[in-house]
């Protein structure tokens, strides 16, 4: 089931997935890695979560993370526990955030991807999301897909 993240019972698994799915992926220094662990609390206030867990009450096994910044839906981040991931867990929250996005007037889609990603690049990749360039800084390609076209 899809539901809205439940800080208390939800952030500590989530910190996990990042930790063990999304932290192994970057390219970023020691320092800015640490940065980014202490800014997470403040980080997870802002913008919307959605989990996937078996039940109402269960832990998550995956999560997604997005901000809307007027006509722009922006993935912040995705991750889905190793041992659950080829279940669709992924391509429904990224359907859901997307629904959600495109209720609101968003009229694209935006994420993040790890140059060193290749599976993540081809998710987003089938579920239509085009390259648009490459960040150096951040050692990550930046891609986008309209959601003008979902249907409501």
């Amino acid at each position: 089931m899809i539901r809205y993240r439940r800080p208390k019972q939800d952030d500590p698994v989530i910190y996990k997935l990042i930790e063990k799915e999304l932290v192994p992926q970057s390219h970023l220094p020691a320092a800015e890695l640490e940065k980014i662990r202490k800014e997470l609390p403040a980080r997870m206030k802002r913008g919307v979560t959605l989990v996937a867990s078996a039940t109402y009450d269960s832990d998550p096994i995956a999560f997604i993370h997005f901000m809307i910044h007027g006509e722009l839906l922006f993935i912040d981040m995705i991750a889905v526990a190793g041992n659950q991931q080829h279940k669709r867990y992924g391509k429904t929250l990224m359907a859901k955030a997307e629904q959600f996005g495109a209720s609101r007037g968003c009229l694209r889609s935006k994420v993040m991807v790890d140059a060193g990603n290749s599976h993540a690049h081809q998710f987003y990749t089938r579920l239509g999301y085009q390259t648009l360039r490459f960040v150096p800084q951040s050692q990550c390609y930046e891609m986008e897909k309209p959601l003008f076209l979902l249907k409501i």
